[in-house]
């Protein structure tokens, strides 16, 4: 009976994995996807809590109280802002218990006399080198995320090569293990260099392709748990690891194809650093700048209005009052949109996530491709802390490292307003031409303050 229970239960919560991406894919139907993840993996913890192998709960249930202690505050704590670092996070948690269990699966056989080679081996060797580097690189990745260390590209001479080799060191004893019996130093040897190169995998990636870099590690982590799955002969495993690492891959695919940019390019080029030096070069060109009771009254008197948001709304967590701006808008009978670039923020969906904590209704956001068309035809664009993903210079200027970059037509608007702290360059590290444009009235401020006082100036109009 128990065997049935647990067979049926792991079925189950195969399914509710597989529509929990399916719904995951929609914000109108993404919290029923967190659900069936949730209801999968409640499904899958019990399964293999009543399966024969497990004779002792003592020690589970010391460690479910630790993760308990761990992973609550963090639920509750962690602002909707700091979403990204906390995916981060999860990532390294969950790539850390893979690696964990193939390093005991690894010295259980060691220990009874019987050295693993061959298929199981295989696993072993496969998920642990993929959880063990997914570890410090989500780690690195949550700390330029929470800027603990720095977030543009660190890079030295010959960075990819040193990279390179220290990852086929890891493979050369990784086959080692597989092909026949290892000395004691080996698998100690290939847990560092994973670590190692988790670190250093990171460290030349700038904090602007986070986004990329979140959906790749959460691709090592689905694989690693695949691995697992058949070092552990788990089909469970095998089939959400599968589905996850799948899925972060296209997600991560997607995210190269809107910022143009190869995967060599974002885990690589180094990108940012580059044009870095420029940035103390910005352009002196004079710009127009509006009071928040310009901006009141240009907004009253339009009848379309397209909100771009952005990281920098993200950082002044400005999604409430920008709720606050909608209500008050649209009370006045104006049309007001959000245009969701896919790379902006720090995470995919990062921006879906922020107007969500705001109950800023699902059917007002629309994606890039969706909401194009539409610029030529609004009153107003209003740019909140994007930068890049506005840039007119990805469209025609082919010496800019970001050309051919698909970005928000935000420029064919008929008056354009970005709220910004100052006129230092985005990621790429070069000027943007949207801020010097006839029609465009530059916002200079803190993105929540400014937005707040534009607010308070509206019933004025």
């Amino acid at each position: 009976m128990t065997d049935t229970f647990w067979q049926a239960a792991y079925i189950i919560a195969a399914l509710c994995v597989v529509f929990s991406i399916k719904w995951l894919s929609s914000p109108v139907t993404a919290r029923r996807g967190v659900f069936s993840g949730e209801l999968g993996m409640l499904l899958a913890v019990v399964g293999t809590l009543l399966r024969h192998e497990v004779v002792s709960y003592e020690w589970i249930a010391i460690a479910v109280v630790i993760g308990a202690a761990i992973g609550a505050p963090l639920a509750y704590l962690m602002p909707m802002t700091s979403v990204p670092q906390l995916t981060a996070l999860s990532h390294a948690f969950g790539s850390l218990a893979a690696a964990l269990v193939g390093t005991a699966e690894y010295y259980k056989d060691v220990a009874a006399g019987d050295p693993t080679t061959g298929f199981k081996m295989l696993a072993i060797v496969v998920e642990s080198l993929l959880g063990y580097l997914t570890v410090t690189a989500s780690v690195m990745a949550f700390g330029k995320l929470q800027e603990l260390v720095p977030t543009r590209p660190m890079t030295y001479r010959g960075q990819n090569v040193v990279n390179l080799l220290l990852f086929l060191f890891a493979l050369v004893l990784g086959v080692w293990m597989i092909v026949m019996p290892a000395p004691p130093w080996v698998f100690p040897t290939f847990i560092g260099l994973s670590l190692l190169f988790g670190i250093l995998l990171i460290m030349p990636i700038g904090g602007g392709d986070m986004p990329t870099v979140i959906a790749l590690l959460n691709s090592y982590a689905g694989a690693a748990c695949a691995a697992m799955g058949f070092a552990l002969e788990n089909r469970l495993l095998i089939i959400a690891g599968a589905l996850n690492a799948a899925s972060g891959f296209i997600l991560s695919v997607i995210m190269c194809k809107a910022m143009n940019r190869s995967f060599a390019n974002v885990l690589f080029g180094a990108f940012g650093q580059a044009q870095a030096t420029t940035a103390a070069q910005a352009n002196t060109r004079p710009v127009r700048s509006a009071t928040p009771e310009d901006a009141a009254s240009i907004l009253a008197s339009a009848r379309k209005v397209i909100v771009v948001p952005g990281y920098g709304m993200a950082v002044a967590q400005a999604q409430h009052k920008l709720r606050e701006l909608t209500d008050a808008l649209t009370k006045k009978g104006v049309d007001v949109r959000f245009a969701i670039h896919p790379v902006a923020g720090r995470m995919p969906g990062h921006m879906n996530v922020l107007l969500a904590e705001a109950d800023i209704p699902y059917d007002r956001l629309f994606e890039m491709e969706d909401i194009n068309p539409d610029f030529s035809e609004t009153d107003v664009a209003l740019v909140i802390g994007a930068n890049d993903v506005v840039n007119p210079a990805a469209r025609h200027d082919k010496n800019s490292p970001i050309y051919g970059m698909p970005i928000l037509d935000v420029d064919k608007a008929q008056t354009v307003m970005v709220i910004k702290r100052s006129m230092n360059p985005g990621f790429a590290g070069i000027d943007n031409e949207l801020y010097y444009m006839d029609r465009t009235l530059m916002l200079f401020g803190d993105a929540k303050a400014f937005v707040g006082e534009i607010v308070k100036e509206l019933p004025k109009t």
